[in-house]
Protein backbone atom coordinates (compact mmCIF):
# COMPACT_ATOMS: atom_id res chain seq x y z
CA UNK A 1 0.00 0.00 0.00
CA UNK A 2 2.58 2.57 0.93
CA UNK A 3 4.58 1.51 -2.29
CA UNK A 4 1.34 2.54 -4.06
CA UNK A 5 1.02 5.52 -2.35
CA UNK A 6 4.74 6.76 -3.15
CA UNK A 7 4.46 5.74 -6.92
CA UNK A 8 1.41 7.91 -7.22
CA UNK A 9 2.94 11.23 -5.49
CA UNK A 10 5.80 10.41 -8.21
CA UNK A 11 3.74 10.48 -10.91
CA UNK A 12 1.72 13.70 -9.75
CA UNK A 13 4.93 15.03 -9.74
CA UNK A 14 6.19 14.24 -12.84
CA UNK A 15 2.46 15.13 -14.05
CA UNK A 16 2.22 18.51 -13.42
CA UNK A 17 5.64 20.12 -14.39
CA UNK A 18 5.16 18.52 -17.54
CA UNK A 19 1.58 19.79 -18.14
CA UNK A 20 2.58 23.12 -16.46
CA UNK A 21 4.51 23.51 -19.34
CA UNK A 22 1.63 22.56 -21.80
CA UNK A 23 -0.37 25.04 -20.25
CA UNK A 24 1.85 27.96 -20.47
CA UNK A 25 2.96 27.59 -24.14
CA UNK A 26 -1.14 28.43 -24.22
CA UNK A 27 -0.73 31.70 -22.61
CA UNK A 28 -0.02 35.07 -24.19
CA UNK A 29 3.56 36.49 -23.20
CA UNK A 30 3.31 39.22 -20.87
CA UNK A 31 4.81 42.34 -22.53
CA UNK A 32 3.56 45.68 -20.49
CA UNK A 33 0.40 46.39 -22.48
CA UNK A 34 -1.90 42.88 -22.47
CA UNK A 35 -2.07 42.26 -18.40
CA UNK A 36 -5.96 41.55 -18.24
CA UNK A 37 -5.46 39.06 -21.01
CA UNK A 38 -2.89 37.88 -19.42
CA UNK A 39 -3.61 37.71 -16.17
CA UNK A 40 -7.45 36.32 -16.84
CA UNK A 41 -5.30 33.01 -19.13
CA UNK A 42 -2.84 32.64 -16.12
CA UNK A 43 -5.75 32.26 -13.85
CA UNK A 44 -7.46 30.02 -15.93
CA UNK A 45 -5.29 27.71 -16.37
CA UNK A 46 -3.78 27.51 -13.00
CA UNK A 47 -7.30 26.29 -11.84
CA UNK A 48 -7.77 23.91 -14.63
CA UNK A 49 -4.34 22.39 -13.31
CA UNK A 50 -6.08 23.10 -9.58
CA UNK A 51 -2.80 25.13 -9.03
CA UNK A 52 -4.85 28.09 -7.90
CA UNK A 53 -5.14 27.81 -4.32
CA UNK A 54 -2.86 31.07 -3.77
CA UNK A 55 -4.94 32.92 -5.35
CA UNK A 56 -7.67 31.96 -3.54
CA UNK A 57 -6.96 32.19 0.21
CA UNK A 58 -4.25 34.28 2.15
CA UNK A 59 -0.94 33.18 2.96
CA UNK A 60 -1.49 30.98 6.14
CA UNK A 61 0.49 31.18 9.03
CA UNK A 62 4.02 29.27 9.22
CA UNK A 63 3.33 25.44 10.86
CA UNK A 64 4.37 23.86 14.28
CA UNK A 65 4.11 20.74 15.98
CA UNK A 66 0.92 22.08 17.62
CA UNK A 67 -0.88 22.32 14.05
CA UNK A 68 -3.29 19.38 12.78
CA UNK A 69 -2.60 17.47 10.45
CA UNK A 70 -5.93 19.41 8.18
CA UNK A 71 -3.75 22.77 9.04
CA UNK A 72 -0.09 20.95 8.09
CA UNK A 73 -1.99 19.78 4.60
CA UNK A 74 -3.45 22.89 3.99
CA UNK A 75 -0.05 25.11 4.21
CA UNK A 76 1.65 22.31 2.34
CA UNK A 77 -0.93 22.40 -0.25
CA UNK A 78 -0.90 26.60 -0.44
CA UNK A 79 3.05 26.19 -0.60
CA UNK A 80 2.86 23.78 -3.69
CA UNK A 81 0.54 26.23 -5.56
CA UNK A 82 2.48 29.46 -5.06
CA UNK A 83 5.64 27.94 -5.80
CA UNK A 84 4.30 26.73 -8.97
CA UNK A 85 2.26 29.65 -9.69
CA UNK A 86 5.26 31.87 -9.78
CA UNK A 87 7.48 29.20 -11.87
CA UNK A 88 4.13 29.34 -14.63
CA UNK A 89 3.76 33.15 -14.42
CA UNK A 90 7.55 33.91 -15.12
CA UNK A 91 7.31 31.34 -18.03
CA UNK A 92 4.81 34.06 -19.74
CA UNK A 93 6.42 37.29 -18.95
CA UNK A 94 8.63 38.72 -21.58
CA UNK A 95 12.27 39.36 -20.80
CA UNK A 96 13.00 42.68 -20.49
CA UNK A 97 9.92 42.93 -18.28
CA UNK A 98 11.31 39.63 -16.30
CA UNK A 99 14.80 40.64 -15.73
CA UNK A 100 13.75 44.21 -13.90
CA UNK A 101 10.54 42.04 -11.81
CA UNK A 102 10.59 42.33 -8.05
CA UNK A 103 12.23 38.69 -6.46
CA UNK A 104 9.34 37.71 -4.39
CA UNK A 105 8.13 34.17 -3.15
CA UNK A 106 4.38 35.39 -2.85
CA UNK A 107 2.15 34.94 -5.50
CA UNK A 108 -0.46 37.65 -4.56
CA UNK A 109 2.20 40.11 -4.57
CA UNK A 110 3.98 38.94 -7.43
CA UNK A 111 0.83 39.38 -9.25
CA UNK A 112 -0.17 42.66 -7.72
CA UNK A 113 3.40 44.33 -8.79
CA UNK A 114 2.01 43.21 -12.20
CA UNK A 115 -1.29 44.70 -12.01
CA UNK A 116 -2.33 48.53 -12.26
CA UNK A 117 -0.56 49.62 -9.47
CA UNK A 118 1.64 52.43 -8.49
CA UNK A 119 4.60 50.00 -8.20
CA UNK A 120 4.16 48.72 -11.40
CA UNK A 121 2.98 52.05 -13.11
CA UNK A 122 6.42 53.30 -12.05
CA UNK A 123 8.26 50.16 -13.06
CA UNK A 124 6.69 50.61 -16.73
CA UNK A 125 7.60 53.77 -16.73
CA UNK A 126 11.38 53.78 -16.07
CA UNK A 127 11.61 50.63 -18.03
CA UNK A 128 9.74 51.05 -20.72
CA UNK A 129 11.54 55.00 -21.61
CA UNK A 130 14.46 52.71 -20.85
CA UNK A 131 14.03 49.96 -23.41
CA UNK A 132 11.26 51.91 -25.63
CA UNK A 133 13.66 54.62 -26.25
CA UNK A 134 16.46 52.72 -27.18
CA UNK A 135 14.74 50.25 -29.62
CA UNK A 136 12.83 53.19 -30.73
CA UNK A 137 15.93 55.00 -31.58
CA UNK A 138 17.90 51.67 -33.25
CA UNK A 139 14.37 51.53 -35.36
CA UNK A 140 14.46 55.38 -36.77
CA UNK A 141 18.05 55.04 -37.86
CA UNK A 142 17.08 51.57 -39.67
CA UNK A 143 13.94 52.93 -41.73
CA UNK A 144 15.85 56.36 -42.44
CA UNK A 145 19.01 54.47 -43.38
CA UNK A 146 17.08 51.76 -45.07
CA UNK A 147 17.89 51.26 -48.77
CA UNK A 148 16.27 48.46 -51.26
CA UNK A 149 19.22 46.24 -52.93
CA UNK A 150 17.08 44.09 -55.29
CA UNK A 151 17.50 41.03 -53.11
CA UNK A 152 13.45 41.33 -52.41
CA UNK A 153 10.40 42.60 -53.86
CA UNK A 154 9.52 46.14 -53.95
CA UNK A 155 6.33 45.19 -52.26
CA UNK A 156 8.37 43.61 -49.72
CA UNK A 157 10.53 46.38 -49.19
CA UNK A 158 7.90 48.79 -48.75
CA UNK A 159 6.07 46.61 -46.55
CA UNK A 160 8.89 46.61 -43.76
CA UNK A 161 9.39 49.74 -43.77
CA UNK A 162 5.70 50.78 -42.84
CA UNK A 163 5.59 47.84 -40.69
CA UNK A 164 8.51 49.75 -39.15
CA UNK A 165 7.08 53.53 -39.42
CA UNK A 166 3.79 51.18 -37.21
CA UNK A 167 5.81 49.71 -34.82
CA UNK A 168 7.51 53.31 -33.88
CA UNK A 169 4.36 55.08 -33.53
CA UNK A 170 3.55 52.30 -30.96
CA UNK A 171 6.33 53.04 -29.03
CA UNK A 172 4.51 56.71 -28.94
CA UNK A 173 7.39 58.18 -31.66
CA UNK A 174 4.69 59.37 -34.65
CA UNK A 175 5.85 58.60 -38.29
CA UNK A 176 3.75 61.08 -40.47
CA UNK A 177 2.89 59.85 -43.76
CA UNK A 178 4.86 62.34 -45.42
CA UNK A 179 7.56 61.37 -44.21
CA UNK A 180 7.31 57.65 -44.75
CA UNK A 181 6.68 58.07 -48.13
CA UNK A 182 10.32 60.45 -48.29
CA UNK A 183 12.27 57.76 -46.58
CA UNK A 184 10.64 55.17 -49.00
CA UNK A 185 11.89 57.72 -51.89
CA UNK A 186 15.50 57.76 -49.67
CA UNK A 187 15.35 54.41 -50.31
CA UNK A 188 15.54 53.57 -53.55
CA UNK A 189 18.69 53.08 -55.71
CA UNK A 190 19.82 55.30 -58.67
CA UNK A 191 18.25 53.16 -61.39
CA UNK A 192 15.09 54.88 -59.71
CA UNK A 193 16.48 58.25 -60.08
CA UNK A 194 13.82 59.23 -62.84
CA UNK A 195 11.06 58.34 -61.18
CA UNK A 196 12.05 60.58 -57.77
CA UNK A 197 12.18 63.17 -60.05
CA UNK A 198 8.79 63.04 -61.57
CA UNK A 199 7.46 62.33 -58.50
CA UNK A 200 9.60 65.52 -56.80
CA UNK A 201 7.66 67.49 -60.05
CA UNK A 202 4.54 66.46 -59.18
CA UNK A 203 2.14 69.04 -57.47
CA UNK A 204 -0.25 66.29 -56.13
CA UNK A 205 2.01 64.30 -53.50
CA UNK A 206 1.64 60.64 -53.07
CA UNK A 207 -0.01 58.28 -49.87
CA UNK A 208 1.97 55.60 -48.52
CA UNK A 209 -0.32 53.16 -50.66
CA UNK A 210 -0.38 55.00 -53.64
CA UNK A 211 3.53 55.00 -53.74
CA UNK A 212 3.67 51.59 -53.11
CA UNK A 213 1.67 50.44 -56.52
CA UNK A 214 3.51 52.76 -58.38
CA UNK A 215 6.74 51.69 -57.51
CA UNK A 216 5.64 48.01 -58.11
CA UNK A 217 4.54 48.97 -61.44
CA UNK A 218 8.28 50.55 -62.12
CA UNK A 219 9.43 47.48 -60.87
CA UNK A 220 8.04 45.70 -63.69
CA UNK A 221 9.06 48.38 -65.86
CA UNK A 222 12.75 48.32 -65.01
CA UNK A 223 12.58 44.38 -64.83
CA UNK A 224 10.93 44.36 -68.45
CA UNK A 225 13.66 47.01 -69.82
CA UNK A 226 16.74 45.04 -68.29
CA UNK A 227 15.28 42.07 -69.97
CA UNK A 228 15.06 43.49 -72.91
CA UNK A 229 18.75 44.71 -72.81
CA UNK A 230 19.69 41.84 -72.15
CA UNK A 231 18.11 40.08 -75.07
CA UNK A 232 18.81 42.48 -77.56
CA UNK A 233 22.74 41.88 -76.27
CA UNK A 234 22.56 38.27 -76.81
CA UNK A 235 20.93 39.03 -80.39
CA UNK A 236 24.44 41.10 -81.78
Amino acid sequence: MTQSINVRHVLIAVYVPVFLHSHASSVPVFNGLNFLDWSEQVQFHLGVLDLDLAFQVEKPAAITDANSNKEKAHYKAWERSNRLSLMFMRMNIASNIKSALPKTDDTKEFMKFVDDTKEFMKFVEECSQTVDKSLAGTMMSTLTTMKFDGSRTMHEHVIEMTNIAARLTSLGMVVDESFLVQFILNSLPSEYGPFQMNYNTMKDKWNVHELHNMLVQEETRLKNLRSHSIQYVKNQ
